[in-house]
């Protein structure tokens, strides 16, 4: 074994979001003295905060221009070539790339180039659900069924990303590894002051939103949610929160200002612990997710959430006792709110077996251990699978 393990970590760009909470966090806690990593990553849209920028700038970085959200085969082609150059440069034991088209163009260019490297793919979600049609999700399917041939091992999240990623016949079940996700647990200010500080009342009940605000995270089920409790809770002081921005943005403030609705629209936001602070419940109303940071973030923070029960949200959120679960629609989130909104008791006390529940399984150094026994082993036994 090499005095230290090469890594080469490509993303496609460091979005605020979970995949690079992730990769910070692999960044920051793996053993300087048993591995040397490399962090290869493009440029984010300019609707997308960048997480290296806001929230991570001690970490390094080696931008590739072209490797970002947008899929271009001509601009995708210079991305390979100059993953090519800085893996002659390198020569890492290990290639590990993290989203679907990093996915793609590292691992194409890892075949070209250094065949000898063991290579690592996570899917911290899947798009096989939701986003595309019919016939592109098919040919997703084929491309991916195509790179986990040549892929040495799989992480998934959760259970449930790697079953879906089985059933589409995506690799063999022996060389998937799940490593749920790990966070670091920050200090939160108090509730009180956090509430100062973005403004909001003391009293008031503050039922949030965070995440990109994409078709498939469905903001407009949100902003229905808030209009059947707004008009069922009368009698309540509700305050609708929203920390994240995205292509459905606009659409959720206009139907919050035509339903008269008390919504505060934060955009992108550095500090979620101070959010998480001020919020007294959480909700996810997504048609399709992987293993959502957000509900991890929520329950270090000791805040119950009500989550609709797709993907691997099950596998974060245990159902009655750490939140609540439901089906994808308004009318079945918005009475587990109301819930949650009516006995406060009921809701510290999830809140608090939420808390205790994330320390013990999602922590930053628990997620660094898991990665780095799957490299260690990898390089001792040469990638066999």
């Amino acid at each position: 074994m090499p005095d230290r393990i090469r890594v080469m970590r490509i993303i496609a760009r460091m979005n605020v979001g979970g995949p690079a909470i992730q990769v910070t966090g692999l960044m920051r806690h793996l053993d300087p003295a048993r591995f040397e990593q490399r962090l290869f990553t493009g440029w984010c849209a300019d609707d997308e905060a960048d997480y290296l920028l806001t929230q991570a700038p001690d970490v390094p970085a080696h931008r590739v221009t072209g490797l970002g959200r947008a899929v271009r085969p001509g601009d995708d082609l210079t991305v390979i070539k100059r993953l090519h150059d800085a893996i002659r440069q390198f020569r890492p034991h290990i290639i590990h790339t993290h989203t679907a088209k990093a996915g793609t163009v590292g691992r194409l260019s890892a075949m070209i180039t250094h065949p000898k490297a063991q290579l690592v793919h996570t899917f911290h979600g899947h798009l096989l659900h939701g986003y595309f049609s019919p016939g592109k999700t098919q040919a997703v399917i084929q491309l991916e069924r195509f790179l986990a041939r040549r892929t040495a091992r799989i992480v998934a999240v959760g259970p449930q990303v790697r079953d879906d990623l089985l059933q589409a016949g995506i690799g063999r079940s022996e060389q998937y590894v799940i490593i749920p996700p790990g966070l670091e647990f920050p200090e939160l200010p108090s509730r009180n002051q956090a509430r100062d500080e973005l403004g909001l009342a003391r009293d008031a009940v503050v039922v949030s939103l965070i995440g990109r605000l994409t078709r498939i995270k469905r903001a407009d089920r949100f902003a229905e949610v808030a209009r059947l409790l707004h008009q069922g809770m009368p009698d309540r002081e509700i305050r609708f929160l929203v920390a994240g921005d995205g292509d459905t943005a606009r659409d959720l403030a206009a139907t919050a200002l035509a339903h008269r609705l008390p919504f505060t629209m934060l955009g992108w936001r550095s500090d979620i612990p101070r959010i998480l602070a001020a919020t007294d419940v959480l909700v996810l109303t997504s048609d399709n997710e992987g293993t959502p940071i957000s509900l991890i973030q929520a329950a270090v923070a000791g805040v119950p959430v009500v989550a609709t029960d797709v993907g691997s949200v099950k596998d974060v959120v245990v159902d009655g006792k750490t939140g609540l679960l439901a089906a994808p629609s308004a009318t079945a989130i918005a009475p587990l709110v109301q819930q949650l909104i009516s006995d406060p008791a009921f809701r510290q006390r999830m809140g608090a077996d939420a808390r205790a529940f994330a320390q013990g399984r999602y922590s930053v150094q628990r997620l660094a251990a898991d990665h780095a026994a799957l490299y260690e082993k990898l390089q001792a036994d040469g990638g066999t699978h």
